[in-house]
């Protein structure tokens, strides 16, 4: 999780440092939340261009990457448009959840320690990019909350508060946005045989919602050993990996060329 050392008191000192601690960041997020690179460079300029100029409104209540990331997801739901072809509502959870009478996903070449070979290191490539593209094709109320939940890690009550919506409904939202997501994953990956569901289905859905509120805190779910039948298990064990995957999106440089765009904004802007 990103960490924030104190801020100068002056704009012109602090919104420079930002840049440079968060700028990747910020440029990975507008690709997500945004779709392209143009409007990444857009996000870019008007989330840093807002910080300097509203910076005496920063009250130190929270990080200033969450300050920043706040702004960012604003911005992004002024620019937001409607893209061809993108879905107006998301899959149900059954529709999501895996059938009881099939196969599960068999994670052991995404997580087979060194060395990979090149057909582990290809499987890899795919599923990231077919992670990448099922956020892609998120409706945008959903894609936003898990963009910054699982990507910015920013709390549920600063997405609420960013989205002016209710921590409810972003939890919502963001739990079946995972599943989507997961779905996406599990669908790429062979297969293997497993035993019948050991569980009610009230218990697996139980046990399910437990474990994505764990995710939401960055908690472990505490399981005594034997409680989780074998296909919870690969549901869990699909949700952490499409989690990581969603981390590894948010790591990423700022184009050198976005930087000079920003700084020379800032540097036609009056002194603070």
């Amino acid at each position: 999780m990103t960490t924030d050392v104190a801020m100068p008191d002056s704009p012109t000192e602090a919104i420079p440092h930002l840049l440079a601690e968060h700028g990747g960041k910020i440029y990975s997020l507008g690709l997500r939340l945004c779709g392209d690179d143009a409007d990444a460079e857009d996000l870019v300029q008007e989330t840093f261009l807002n910080a300097y100029r509203h910076w005496q409104g920063f009250e130190g209540r929270s990080r200033p990457s969450t300050w920043l990331y706040t702004i960012a997801a604003r911005a992004c739901q002024r620019m937001q448009r409607k893209r061809a072809g993108e879905p107006s509502r998301i899959a149900s959870v059954d529709e999501l959840l895996p059938a009881p009478d099939r196969g599960v996903p068999d994670t052991a070449s995404l997580t087979a320690a060194e060395p990979r070979n090149p057909e582990a290191e290809q499987l890899r490539r795919e599923t990231r990019e077919r992670v990448q593209q099922a956020l892609a094709g998120l409706p945008a109320h959903f894609r936003i909350p898990l963009v910054l939940k699982d990507i910015a890690e920013l709390s549920m009550a600063d997405i609420a508060a960013a989205l002016g919506i209710k921590e409810a409904t972003v939890k919502t939202r963001i739990h079946r946005a995972r599943l989507a997501l997961r779905k996406a994953l599990a669908e790429g990956l062979p297969t293997r045989a497993a035993a019948h569901p050991t569980h009610e289905r009230r218990v697996c859905l139980d046990l399910l919602r437990a474990k994505q509120e764990a995710m939401d805190r960055g908690e472990v779910l505490p399981l005594a050993a034997g409680e989780l039948c074998e296909r919870c298990s690969s549901l869990f064990a699909t949700l952490e990996l499409t989690r990581d995957f969603c981390l590894a999106l948010g790591r990423g440089e700022l184009p050198d060329r976005v930087r000079r765009l920003v700084e020379a904004d800032l540097a036609r802007e009056p002194m603070r």
